[in-house]
């Protein structure tokens, strides 16, 4: 057979060292592309993880394609944080990021970041949009919070959105568009806002290096704030078919008030129910104007015939308020709807293709995953571990958990900086403020998933067995006290 083979190579011509290039070429191809798409502030406001409301065919058709993730937790819902632990692997008690103005690197000046590891292994990788932390809107078209080490290329794109914001409805005049509830239906088409040049230049980007192995982490500005898509995504969501969430009227009795976000101190922001419905319709408009937008970059993917080498990731970097508890709007909360987002991974030829998980998993999981995935170099100090088994059979033995954390500044309400620690198990969420000294919250999420009962205000035998518990647990992954690294109150 040998003899034969190498008389059709010198029949046709081909010479050894051309053939050996061949072979090394074609191993070249093999390497699994990473399409990385993240999404600023998005909850599990999706029609695939069953939002009455959402209209996504776009996701849908990812997540029936590769595994949803039913239950996937950040580490800390707030931007510059989560994304800093997703990029290095690592909780924040060891990157040291807690607030929106710390880098990483002031105290891991030498971590291999993902993208990094991929550059190592020969990938090109290549970052548009927001990735790192960007200060939104007033970032938008720069590098942001970047890491310049983490890519071999950057794309900084800017539309409409941004030359507009003059004509943004603010419903919080004291405050910018940043962090208030804030709107526009804009004019023009989806092309000339900045989310949609992003998806344009992701794809001439795929175009340009479908050849080579790629790492193409692409990312979107909203539904952040301001909530900013063309008009017609507005009209998908008449103003009579919003709802604000149910809470028991004595909702808030039993929660600690640490729990409550400090950038909502007021229930929903004593604003006006029309106002709140017109926001709660801006924010939908924005995640089916991204969800088109992750239709482009899945259409090119198939066009240029890269979808069957290509792993696909698909996560926001933190879950979102609307009104719940009683009127907490947007993050910064250890409650389920901002610690939750969306996950879903779709790797050619992964048994599990097409099915949900509902297996407990976690952000800094991601690092490792699609190391061992693209079969890169793992570091060994990352703080999660890989999803394959699940990407195979997501049902298979998996004993979950997750950590998330928020410091708290001190405010009118805190005399002291204080540090919640949060532990999701399957059925269980329990929660400390400043390791207990300003509160505790445990939720039975078999009965009680939007937690309303707070069990630990009044226990009894089997809910102080399992506080000791996860009590115990919580303390190996998270510190509740307040860092000694800086940080900035005013940006927490």
């Amino acid at each position: 057979m040998i003899a034969t083979g190498l008389g059709l190579i010198l029949c046709t011509g081909i010479s050894l060292a051309e053939t050996d290039k061949s072979l090394l070429n074609s191993h070249k191809r093999k390497k699994p592309n990473v399409l990385f798409i993240v999404v600023d502030d998005m909850a599990t406001t999706l029609s695939c993880y069953g939002d009455v409301l959402a209209k996504t065919p776009h996701i849908d058709r990812l997540a029936a394609s590769g595994v949803r993730f039913d239950r996937a937790y950040n580490q800390l819902p707030l931007c510059n944080p989560t994304r800093a632990s997703v990029m290095t692997g690592l909780r924040p008690d060891h990157t040291k990021v807690y607030d929106l103005d710390r880098h990483f690197r002031d105290s891991l000046p030498d971590v291999i970041t993902l993208p990094q590891s991929f550059q190592n292994a020969g990938y090109l990788a290549a970052r548009v949009g927001k990735i790192y932390h960007y200060n939104v809107p007033a970032s938008i078209g720069t590098n942001g919070f970047d890491d310049a080490p983490s890519w071999n290329l950057k794309v900084n794109p800017i539309g409409r959105d941004k030359s507009e914001e003059a004509l943004v409805f603010n419903a919080e005049p004291h405050r910018k568009i940043s962090a208030a509830l804030s709107w526009l239906a804009a004019d023009g088409s989806d092309r000339e806002q900045t989310d949609g040049m992003i998806a344009t230049e992701a794809i001439t980007l795929m175009e340009q290096n479908r050849e080579r192995p790629f790492f193409l982490a692409v990312g979107f500005f909203r539904p952040h704030t301001p909530y900013i898509a063309p008009k017609p995504y507005f009209d998908l969501y008449p103003i009579e078919q919003m709802r604000l969430p149910y809470s028991p009227d004595n909702d808030r009795d039993d929660i600690p008030e640490a729990a409550f976000a400090h950038n909502c101190p007021i229930p929903h922001y004593n604003l006006e129910k029309d106002l709140l419905l017109q926001a709660m319709q801006a924010y939908y408009a924005c995640v089916s104007f991204i969800d088109a937008q992750v239709g482009r970059l899945l259409e090119a993917l198939e066009r240029l015939g890269l979808d069957d080498n290509t792993i696909v990731i698909f996560w926001s970097d933190h879950g979102y308020h609307l009104g719940e508890h009683h009127g907490i709007w947007q993050k910064r909360t250890l409650f389920e709807q901002a610690s939750r987002a969306p996950l879903i991974i779709r790797t050619p030829s992964a048994k599990g293709n097409g099915q949900s998980c509902s297996r407990i998993v976690e952000f800094v999981d991601l690092y490792p995953t699609l190391a061992s995935l693209a079969q890169t170099p793992i570091p060994e100090n990352l703080d999660g571990r890989s999803l394959e088994p699940l990407l195979d059979n997501p049902e298979t033995t998996w004993d979950g958990f997750a950590i998330t954390q928020i410091l708290r500044p001190a405010d009118n309400r805190l005399s002291r900086p204080v540090m919640g620690c949060s532990i999701r198990t399957r059925r269980w969420r329990y929660t400390e403020w400043a390791e207990g000294q300003e509160g505790i919250e445990l939720y039975d999420h078999h009965s009680d998933p939007m937690e309303f009962n707070n069990l630990a205000v009044n226990p009894d035998r089997a809910a102080l067995s399992v506080m000791e518990s996860l009590k115990l647990r919580l303390k190996t992954h998270a510190s509740g006290t307040i860092p000694t690294t800086p940080f900035n109150p005013k940006r927490l």
